[in-house]
C-alpha cells in the first residue's frame, strides 16, 4: 500500500512516474517549484497524451513563500470564425475531428507566464529536457494508455492528420508494453527550447501550426495564436474553520469545487466515511452544481459575481439549509466528460503549485499535426449552438472543467491539491481534503473509496457511483436516504486521478499519488 513520501528539499507528484522524476530532477539541479511544474507538464504531454498535451489547456494556482497566492488562467478561446453559422445543420459540436478543434491552446502560455512572473534558475532547455528525450526516444505505454487507445480507436484512426500514424503504427491501437515514439513533437519541443515559447504563437512555428489546423479544416487561424494571451485573474477563495481555500475563477468550476466545501463546513460533520460525510458531500455538490450550471462560463458573459457570493455569509447559509440531512435531493442532471492531469510541486524555500492542464477528452479532439505532433484539444466541443449560457460566439471562452486546488490552514500548512476526471474534480478535491483536514493521512484521504454524482463517460446513467470497498451499512443507509446507488469496482479509474501535496510550517513536505494512475511522488 502507498505511504505519504515526506522530504525537506522538494517534492512533485504527477500521474506518471516518468513527469514525476523529471519535476523531481529539476529541483535536484536548483529549479523552482514552477519550474519543476513547467518539467512535470512537458514531460506529461509526451507520455500521457491521452490525458494531456501542448494543444490542450492549462491552470495555475501558486503559493509564493510569502503568502501571496497567484493564478494563472492558460484558456484559449474560440476562434474568429468559430461561429453558429459554422455549424449550420447541426444540434451540436462534433466532439471530434476538426470542428470539434475550435479553440485556440493555451497550455504554453501558462508556462510562459509562470516561468516570467517567477524567480527562475535554469534555461528552458534544461526545463524541456526530459520530454524531448522521451518523444525522441520513445516512451513505454501504460496499462492505462493502452486501455484508452483500444477503446476510443474507432474514432479516433478515422481523424484526418496524424494520429493513426503515431498511435496506432502498424494499424493497431498502442498495446501496454508498446514503445511510442514522436519525433515531431520533440522537434516541436525542441523549437520551444531554444526560441521560446512565444513560438507556439507567433513566428515560424507558430505559422506550421496554422497551416496544418487550416489544411486539416480546424477554423483556428494564425491570427487566433498571435491573439491568445495567459491572464491573472485573482483566484477565488472562502474561509472555513481552521482554513481558507483557494481555486480558479471561472470559466473553471473552481466555483463549485469552493461552494461544496463551505457548504459542508456548515454541516458540522465530525466523523469521515460516515454517512453523514458521504450523503453531505454529495448533496452540497448538488447545490453547488445548480449555481455551476446556470451561471459559469467565460466570465465575460456571467451575470453574478463569484467572489461576491462566496463573501455572502446569509446566501450560502440559505444554500446549506436546502440540504436534507437525512433525504437525497432527486439528482437527473447532465455532467460533462472530459480527462485531465493534476500535477503539484513544492520546494525548499516554501513555494508550491497546483497544476492542471487537460486537452478535454481522450487524445482532444482526434486531430494531430502532422508537422508538429501537437494533439489539439476539442475543449470547445463543450460551447451550446442555442441561445443560453456556454454558446458559441467567437473569441469567448469555454467552460472549463479544470480546477486546481489550494489550502492554507491555521496552524500554517498549505494544501495543494487536485485530480482529473470532468464532473468528478470538485468531487474529489471535497473528498480529499474533507479527510486530511478530519486528521486521515494524506495519502490515505487519496487511496480510500470514492464516489462520483452523475454519469460517467458514454454512459447515461445518473447513479451515485461508489467504489466497493465502502462498508456494506453505508451502501445500505445511502439507498434508504433515495440515493440510486451504483456499485464500481474497488480501485476505479473513473475516479479519477488524484494527487496531493502539503507544506508544513516547520519546511516539512509531504506528498501523495493515486493508486488509481500511473504515477508517483518524487523526492528530493
Amino acid at each position: 500500500m502507498l505511504q505519504t513520501a515526506r522530504s525537506l528539499r522538494g517534492i512533485v507528484t504527477a500521474p506518471h512516474h516518468l513527469a514525476a522524476q523529471a519535476g523531481r530532477d529539476v529541483l535536484a539541479d536548483g529549479g523552482t517549484a514552477v519550474e519543476a511544474c513547467v518539467a512535470t507538464a512537458a514531460a506529461l504531454a509526451v507520455v500521457y497524451p491521452h490525458m494531456t498535451g501542448i494543444g490542450g489547456d492549462g491552470f495555475w494556482l501558486i503559493a509564493e513563500p510569502d503568502g501571496d497566492i497567484r493564478a494563472i488562467d492558460a484558456c484559449g478561446a474560440a476562434a474568429a470564425t468559430a461561429t453558429v453559422g459554422l455549424y449550420e445543420g447541426r444540434d451540436a459540436i462534433p466532439t471530434r475531428g476538426p470542428l470539434a478543434a475550435n479553440t485556440t491552446a493555451g497550455t504554453v502560455s501558462g508556462w510562459r507566464l509562470a516561468l516570467e512572473q517567477g524567480d527562475g534558475r535554469l534555461p528552458l532547455g534544461r526545463l524541456l529536457r526530459d520530454a524531448i528525450h522521451h518523444a525522441n526516444t520513445g516512451v513505454a505505454v501504460s496499462a492505462g494508455g493502452a486501455a484508452v487507445a483500444a477503446a476510443k480507436s474507432a474514432e479516433l484512426r478515422t481523424q484526418p492528420g496524424a494520429y493513426a500514424a503515431i498511435f496506432e503504427f502498424g494499424g493497431v491501437p498502442l498495446r501496454e508494453g508498446d514503445i511510442l515514439h514522436q519525433p515531431a513533437l520533440a522537434v516541436t519541443l525542441s523549437k520551444l527550447a531554444t526560441e521560446g515559447l512565444d513560438g507556439f504563437y507567433a513566428g515560424a512555428l507558430a505559422e506550421m501550426i496554422a497551416a496544418d489546423l487550416d489544411r486539416l479544416g480546424s477554423p483556428v487561424s494564425l491570427a487566433d495564436l498571435a491573439a491568445h494571451r495567459a491572464t491573472t485573474p485573482d483566484p477565488l477563495t472562502v474561509t472555513i474553520r481552521n482554513a481558507q481555500l483557494f481555486n480558479t475563477a471561472p470559466p473553471t468550476q473552481g466555483l463549485a469545487s469552493l461552494l461544496i466545501l463551505a457548504l459542508f463546513d456548515r454541516l458540522d460533520v465530525a466523523e469521515a466515511e460516515s454517512f453523514d460525510h458521504v450523503h453531505g458531500l454529495v448533496e452540497a455538490t448538488k447545490q453547488a452544481f445548480l449555481v455551476r450550471d446556470a451561471h459559469v462560463g467565460d466570465r465575460a458573459y456571467m451575470t453574478i459575481n463569484p467572489q461576491a457570493l462566496l463573501d455572502d455569509a446569509p446566501a450560502l447559509n440559505a444554500m446549506a439549509a436546502q440540504i436534507d440531512r437525512a433525504r437525497a435531493l432527486p439528482w437527473p442532471q447532465s455532467p460533462t466528460a472530459g480527462d485531465t492531469v493534476w500535477f503539484g510541486a513544492a520546494d525548499a524555500r516554501g513555494q508550491v503549485v497546483s497544476c492542471i492542464q487537460s486537452t478535454y477528452f481522450e487524445f482532444g479532439s482526434g486531430v494531430v499535426l502532422p508537422r508538429t505532433g501537437i494533439t489539439w484539444q476539442n475543449r470547445g466541443a463543450s460551447f451550446r449552438l442555442s441561445d443560453g449560457w456556454n454558446t458559441l460566439k467567437p473569441g469567448r471562452k469555454p467552460f472549463h472543467t479544470l480546477s486546481p486546488a489550494l489550502a492554507r490552514f491555521d496552524d500554517g500548512r498549505v494544501l495543494a491539491y487536485g485530480t482529473m476526471g470532468g464532473e468528478g474534480q470538485p468531487q474529489t478535491q471535497a473528498a480529499i481534503f474533507s479527510r486530511y483536514a478530519r486528521g486521515v493521512q494524506l495519502q490515505e484521504a487519496i487511496t480510500r473509496p470514492r464516489w462520483l454524482l452523475g454519469r460517467t463517460w458514454g454512459e447515461d446513467s445518473t447513479s451515485l457511483k461508489l467504489e466497493d470497498r465502502f462498508d456494506a451499512a453505508l451502501f445500505d443507509r445511502l439507498v434508504i436516504a433515495g440515493h440510486i446507488v451504483e456499485r464500481l469496482p474497488a480501485f476505479s479509474a473513473t475516479m479519477g486521478h488524484a494527487g496531493a501535496i502539503v507544506r508544513h510550517d516547520s519546511g516539512v513536505l509531504e506528498g501523495a499519488t493515486d493508486p488509481r494512475s500511473d504515477g508517483m511522488v518524487a523526492t528530493w
